[in-house]
C-alpha cells in the first residue's frame, strides 16, 4: 500500500520569516521552511512588505499585496518553486522601481519641507 497522498486538505495556520527563510506552520502539525531565494518577489520585498500577507481560503494559499504575489500551502508542501519567468520578474522589478522612485519623489517635494 502507497502512503504517498497529496496533501490537498492541508491549510497555513501561521507564517514567519528569518532573513533568508519563510516559515509555514501547517494545520497538521508539521512546519515547512523554505528560502525566500525560491519565490523572487518575496526576495525583493522588504520584510514589513513580507509580513503584509492574508491567508487565503482558511489557509490554502497566502497573498502578499504589495508584492502582488501568491502561493498555494500545497506548492509549498510539493517544495514547488516560483514559476515566474525572468523577463515577468525583471519587468515587476522595474515597475516597482519606478513606484518607489515617484514616492521618493513625491515626499521630497512635499511643502515644508526645507
Amino acid at each position: 500500500m502507497s502512503t504517498l497522498v497529496a496533501d490537498h486538505d492541508v491549510f497555513a495556520v501561521s507564517i514567519s520569516f528569518s532573513e533568508d527563510a519563510m516559515t509555514v506552520s501547517l494545520d497538521d502539525g508539521r512546519t515547512i521552511s523554505v528560502p525566500l531565494a525560491w519565490y523572487p518577489r518575496l526576495l525583493a520585498g522588504t520584510p514589513e512588505e513580507r509580513m503584509r500577507f492574508s491567508l487565503i481560503g482558511d489557509g490554502e494559499g497566502i497573498h502578499w499585496p504589495d508584492l502582488d504575489e501568491d502561493i498555494s500551502v500545497e506548492g509549498i508542501v510539493a517544495g514547488r518553486r516560483s514559476a515566474e519567468s525572468a523577463s515577468s520578474l525583471a519587468r515587476w522589478l522595474s515597475r516597482r522601481q519606478g513606484v518607489s522612485n515617484r514616492r521618493r519623489q513625491r515626499r521630497s517635494d512635499a511643502p515644508g519641507d526645507t
